[in-house]
This record gives structure tokens, C-alpha cells and sequence, in this order.
């Protein structure tokens, strides 16, 4: 007697993975050595000092020299890195970058053959410039698996290369940089340093509001020529300047909320670096006083997914951190994406600060 089917079976449930504390360990960067103010801008774009700072809240930028590539930023920032932390063994790498070196192959293996971490998995992701904190969310998930003990999380964009000469628009809000972070296993979920809770989120019916139109499959699919402008880094600004405001506010309220935090406990306010008015806006409708936002952009610009470890590096260096302060950040980028971490500062050796 044949016997019928054998009775569905649910799938033995996997394993439950412990979820280990997670830290970041150290933070730091680096920003090339040309500076060029406001008053170095070009003429034919016909703005000055005055006009820049009143719109951007930026008055110097730090541009890379012909040759020096987004590699060569990340190689340079997570080298100080290592340094200051003592070398640690790093067990991967992930690179948040909008400017790769090059459309094939990824940039973050390259960079971590220069630095000598061996044959470690690295790669790239493209959040622009939420980059970093994309970076951040998946480094903790796959510590806290324990898929790994140690990761080193790098943004880094070099704008400059990018940009349309002609468009002062872009050309007077971005800069060149680099910031590293050390991701690792921690003790206790209230040490310092420890990563408490994020919000990740995008928006793909926003993604011509910030673009690179040429170069891609999507140009390449096309039966006709490229635009010479295609090459270049387009943003429409109005429209990016609310959807920032919005999508960080709301980003922010979520994670506070879910770590039990209240604004007014918010220790330092670490926003995305793109533009004093933008960081403004979303400080005040959370409600957190303007002395504890970060705003290293004077001295930068903005540097994209390089933006947030360089205003934590900066505010570091500058005393302005103590262990253990509860520290916010926040960031939008194209895409569009955006995201929000609740953490705690990490304990710090002391560094010079940035130029």
C-alpha cells in the first residue's frame, strides 16, 4: 500500500544568535591640506565671504590636490586611526563613499591592501551621505552576531573631483575628507562607546534630487551620447534642503524614542554637516539647545559620508566630549536615504585637531 505525502513540516527554527554589547572604539580623519575660503572661490561665480556664510555657514573648505583620490582620503584618515587606537587587529572593512575611485571594482578592498589588514572582506556601500551611518547600523549588526569582533567603518568623499566647475551651487557648500571609525565587541551595554539604537530609512521616488546622471548602467542602457555635464554632481537644493529637515527630524524622534532618551538629555547633537540653516531647522524641532549641535562645517564644508566622524573627531579633540555623554547623529543623502544613532561617546586619547 503506497503511503500518501508525508505531512508538512515547519523548518526547525534557527539557532538564537546572542547579541553581543557593541562600541565604537575611536573615532578620528583627515582633510586634505589646500584650504580655499570663501574669498578664494571663483570670481565668475560672483559670490563673496558674506554671501556664502549667510546661506551655508561655511567659510573655508579643504580641497584635494590633482591625483589624490577618495583611496587615498580613506587610506590617510583610518591610518591615524589605528595609530591612535594602537593598532588593534581589524577583522573587516566597510567604506561609505559617493566618489569611489571607480564604477568597477569597489574602492574598500584596495583600501584595505594599502593599509596592510591582509585578505579581510571589505566593501562599499553608497547611502551618500548617509553613508556613515548606514556603515555604522551594519557594522553593529554583524559585531553584535558575532560574525566579527572588530570592524573599521571609513567615510570619505572627495567632492572637488566631481563637481561642475561652472555650478556654484555645489561648488561653494562641499569639501574634501575623510573619517574612520573603529566598530568592536564591548563589555556592557552602558559602557562608553556603545551603540544603543538606530533608524535607517529611504526614499527612491526622491532619486533624481541628488545625482551623477552619467556613467552608470542607466546612461549606458541609452542608444545616444552622454551629456558633457552628465559627468558631473547634480543637486537640486530646494527641494533636498526640506526633505532634509523633515526626514532627519523624524529619523532623530524615532531613535530617541526608542532608546527612552528625551531631547533635552541629548549631551551633543551630531547632524549630517550640509548647511548651518539645515542643522538649525532640525536642532530646533527636536527641541535641543543650539550650544550642544556640532558644527564643524565652518572649517570643512560639507563632506559627505566624511562628515559625522570628522565633527565627532573634532569635537573630541576639542574637549567638547566627555566618555560616556549621550551623543545623537543624524544624516540625509541622496537616494534618497537618511538615518539616526543613539550612542554613548567613547573613551578617547588625546589628538591634535584637525586644521
Amino acid at each position: 500500500m503506497l503511503s500518501g505525502p508525508a505531512p508538512f513540516a515547519p523548518p526547525a527554527a534557527a539557532p538564537c544568535v546572542p547579541v553581543r554589547p557593541v562600541v565604537l572604539e575611536a573615532v578620528s580623519g583627515w582633510v586634505p591640506p589646500r584650504v580655499v575660503p570663501n574669498a578664494g572661490l571663483p570670481g565668475q561665480w560672483g559670490v563673496d565671504d558674506r554671501w556664502v556664510r549667510t546661506r551655508t555657514g561655511i567659510e573655508r573648505r579643504h580641497v584635494a590636490d590633482p591625483g589624490t583620490s577618495t583611496g587615498d582620503a580613506a587610506v590617510h584618515a583610518a591610518r591615524r586611526l589605528l595609530e591612535k587606537a594602537g593598532n588593534p587587529p581589524v577583522d573587516a572593512l566597510v567604506l561609505a563613499t559617493a566618489t569611489p575611485d571607480h564604477l568597477c571594482p569597489a574602492t574598500a578592498p584596495a583600501v584595505a591592501a594599502r593599509l596592510g589588514l591582509g585578505t579581510i572582506p571589505a566593501l562599499d556601500i553608497a547611502a551618500v551621505c548617509s553613508g556613515f551611518v548606514y556603515g555604522l547600523a551594519l557594522c553593529q549588526g554583524a559585531v553584535g552576531a558575532a560574525l566579527f569582533d572588530r570592524v573599521l567603518v571609513v567615510g570619505a568623499d572627495i567632492y572637488s573631483h566631481w563637481l561642475d566647475p561652472e555650478d556654484r551651487s555645489t561648488g561653494v557648500v562641499f569639501g574634501d575628507g575623510a573619517g574612520a571609525a573603529l566598530v568592536a565587541r564591548g563589555q556592557e551595554s552602558d559602557s562608553a562607546g556603545a551603540l544603543l539604537g538606530f533608524d535607517l530609512g529611504s526614499d527612491g521616488s526622491g532619486y533624481d534630487l541628488i545625482t551623477v546622471v552619467g556613467g552608470g548602467a542607466r546612461a549606458r542602457s541609452l542608444d545616444e551620447p552622454e551629456e558633457p555635464g552628465d559627468r558631473y554632481f547634480r543637486m537640486r537644493g530646494g527641494a533636498v534642503f526640506q526633505h532634509a529637515i523633515e526626514r532627519m527630524t523624524a529619523s532623530c524622534g524615532a531613535v530617541l524614542e526608542r532608546v527612552g532618551w528625551r531631547p533635552e538629555e541629548v549631551d551633543h547633537f551630531v547632524p549630517h554637516q550640509a548647511n548651518a540653516r539645515i542643522l538649525t531647522a532640525v536642532g530646533k524641532r527636536l527641541g535641543i539647545p543650539a550650544d550642544r549641535c556640532a558644527l564643524h562645517l565652518r572649517e570643512v564644508g560639507n563632506t559627505g559620508a566624511a562628515s559625522i566622524p570628522l565633527a565627532l573627531a573634532d569635537a573630541q579633540a576639542g574637549g567638547r566630549l566627555r566618555p560616556g555623554a549621550r551623543v545623537l547623529v543624524t544624516a540625509f543623502g541622496g537616494g534618497l536615504t537618511w538615518g539616526s544613532a543613539a550612542l554613548l561617546c567613547p573613551e578617547a586619547p588625546a589628538e591634535p585637531r584637525l586644521p
